[in-house]
């Protein structure tokens, strides 16, 4: 690696007219540059993260704080031979930007356009596909391991991690693994004090603590060195047997002692915005040959005056920017909200005006709403959240009974377990956690909540295709992995008045585990109950009577139902539209009716098919109709595909997977005209 060249205050001034960025194409271009010309990339960098994500929207805040962090990495390693890990993602738009991709930075979250995250499918600097947090440690171990067993090839390992993933359990796991192994790999530590929202927990006040107060870094330091001078020998005696004193005083002063308590050596905390001292630090710590903790504080919204002024606040709403948000690096002008267009379920008889007028609301809204109601009606209710409160709806719950609110951090783990404590107690837990996050938690919910009955409530957001976050954010599999446990009820609503139900439901609920799966975005329109009813378990509902085809929707799967219903009954073919409400119980009276009275069932989901609620319904009427000779139900069953689904808008990718009402009406039309029976 090459020294940097010294900076010519003339020439530094020359180069500062002109764009560096655009003589980037790749992370060699930077290997040779000075100080003052990364900086200068690195400004560049966050000019464009903040023009071109403001103007389409995408994750914000992050990016902005790593620009000189992406810009250092590149210039000391050599990718993709040397591995960058990035944490999660979210922060990785700069380390995009600087590997070939600047020109497609406007395509990102979008259908067709760069991932939402780190994707090893779209760049060979992608070293591995992030989307759920606290797994770089680990990956970067495994690589350092097979690089020292001869497998592959060898290089230099690197592994971002935002001090917000640094609650996730799994994080520590890995910090164990590696400071036992003596893996020589660096770990920066990005501590800006926020993943989505402010972090919580021990390890985070004690960075909180540290950035509050920096002189208690330099105090620890002057301490020592007054010591080592103490006149009559003290001095020297004190570096004979300071190693004690010194680890009580950085016990006291820095986080850096856990870390080295671990075999890790710990460096830091440095300005992450420094792009010199960044240089000189990660120099050091990968000349080191050891296991390396660069601890370093960046800014979440660095060089946007909204979100690096406005304080931890700032920071969590500037988390990800909306389309248009931003016009010429400033916020963009609020725009009077545009009449929405009228819902079927505000087309209800004897609708007011005024109803109408109102946009449907969110159903993590509406979720977040009734868990405050069933909390006020029950002190045992307790919400639970994985650093989620605000995406999961329980900032309502925290303002409004804050004491029955509890934030884990990134820890889906720790918070069935802390869930499965509380119930065993009596209590009655509510974990509000996205539907592709509690697969984090599996054996929890396999050994700690089903196995032991326990009344836990999982209210899983997000189900389904939720858009523009793509693979690793899409719902698609919890329908299935939930119907092989014993013990639990498995439900989803078919609107925003059913959420409350099944809610109120599942409190009342003393035999077991309960969860219930609702989409992302914005619920049907349909009035909200004045007081939330149980419904009888394993229950479905017939919503219309028809005749030949029986459309059997679960969850989201109801609305296409109706959709298809009505395109079929323009072709003259009135069909029986059904919620079947329970994946597991399932109501097998029903499900034997309805395919004994029907030429086609036909199952609707947006979940996989494979083990989902079509199977469900498939499974069981294969064992009912055995015994019956002659008779054999015909099932057609419609759902997600066997495949990972891209990111784009959700109208867009249901189209793609053929989760419409228009495709649905297709298919049964074809079917109908078949004789053998339909899988």
């Amino acid at each position: 690696m090459s020294e940097p060249r010294d900076d010519n205050p003339d020439s530094a001034t020359e180069r500062s007219a002109t764009r560096l960025l655009d003589s980037i194409g790749g992370p060699a271009d930077l290997s040779d540059r000075s100080d003052a010309e990364l900086a200068q990339i690195a400004d560049e960098v966050r000019g464009l993260v903040i023009d071109v994500i403001g103007e389409i929207g995408g994750h914000f805040g992050a990016n902005l704080g790593t620009c000189e962090l992406a810009t250092v990495l590149h210039c000391l390693l050599d990718s993709p031979r040397d591995k960058i890990l990035w944490d999660v993602g979210h922060q990785a738009y700069p380390h995009k930007v600087l590997t070939g991709r600047a020109e497609r930075l406007e395509t990102i979250r979008q259908y067709g356009g760069l991932a939402p995250f780190c994707s090893v499918f779209e760049s060979e600097h992608d070293i591995m596909g992030a989307g759920h947090a606290s797994t770089s440690i680990g990956y970067a171990v495994g690589l350092k391991e097979a690089m020292r067993h001869g497998v592959g090839e060898d290089g230099r390992v690197a592994a971002v991690i935002g001090d917000g993933a640094l609650t996730g359990g799994v994080a520590f796991e890995a910090l164990h693994n590696a400071g036992g192994l003596q893996t020589p790999i660096v770990i920066v530590l990005n501590d800006n004090g926020m993943s989505i929202s402010p972090n919580v927990g021990a390890i985070a006040r004690s960075f909180q603590r540290l950035r509050a107060n920096r002189r208690l870094y330099h105090a620890r330091e002057d301490v020592e060195n007054r010591l080592t001078r103490l006149p009559l020998g003290l001095g020297r005696q004190f570096e004979r047997i300071g190693p004690e004193i010194k680890a009580a005083i950085k016990a006291y002063a820095a986080p850096g002692l856990f870390f080295e308590e671990l075999d890790l050596a710990y460096m830091g905390p440095i300005d992450g915005h420094d792009v010199a001292a960044l240089r000189r630090t990660l120099e050091a710590a990968f000349a080191a040959d050891r296991p390396v903790v660069v601890h370093i504080h960046t800014v979440k919204g660095k060089g946007f005056e909204p979100a690096e002024g406005g304080g931890l606040e700032g920071m969590e709403k500037w988390h990800a920017a909306k389309p248009g948000s931003i016009v010429e690096g400033k916020p963009a002008p609020k725009k009077p909200a545009a009449k929405p267009p009228l819902t079927r379920g505000e087309m209800v008889e004897g609708a007011r005006p005024e109803e109408t007028a109102k946009p449907p609301p969110a159903y993590t809204a509406v979720f977040g709403d009734a868990l405050v109601v069933e909390a006020k009606r029950d002190p045992r209710v307790i919400g639970i959240t994985a650093a989620m409160a605000g995406g999961t709806g329980l900032t309502a719950l925290e303002t409004e009974c804050p004491e029955q609110c509890y934030d884990v951090g990134i820890a889906e783990q720790s918070a069935v377990l802390f869930a499965a404590g509380l119930a065993t107690q009596g209590a009655k837990p509510v974990c509000a956690i996205y539907s592709t996050f509690l697969q984090r938690a599996y054996d929890q919910l396999v050994h700690d909540v089903c196995l032991q009955r326990l009344n836990v409530v999982f209210a899983m957001d997000r189900a389904g295709l939720v858009g523009d976050d793509g693979p690793t954010h899409h719902g698609a599999f919890d329908v299935s992995y939930l119907r092989a446990l014993p013990n639990v009820v498995v439900m989803a609503p078919r609107d925003e008045a059913m959420l409350c139900h099944m809610l109120r439901t599942a409190l009342a609920h003393d035999d077991g585990p309960v969860a219930i799966r609702y989409p992302r975005g914005t619920a049907e329109g349909v009035p909200l109950p004045d007081r939330a009813r149980e419904i009888a378990i394993g229950t479905g509902e017939v919503l219309a009577e028809g005749e030949r085809v029986a459309l059997l929707g679960y969850g989201y799967g109801v609305r296409v139902a109706l959709d298809a219903a009505a395109i079929l009954a323009e072709h003259e073919l009135s069909v029986t539209v059904a919620d079947g409400r329970f994946a597991k119980p399932l109501d097998a009276e029903l499900s034997e009716r309805l395919a004994a009275e029907h030429d086609l069932v036909v199952t609707i989901e947006e979940n996989v098919l494979a083990g989902g609620f079509g199977s469900a319904v498939l499974e069981h009427l294969e064992d009912a109709f055995a015994a019956r000779p002659g008779q054999r139900a015909r099932v057609l069953r419609v759902g997600l595909p066997d495949r990972y689904v891209t990111h784009g808008k959700p109208a867009r990718l249901r189209e793609e997977v053929g989760l419409t009402g228009p495709v649905v009406a297709e298919r049964v039309s074809a079917a109908l005209r078949e004789r053998h029976p339909v899988g």
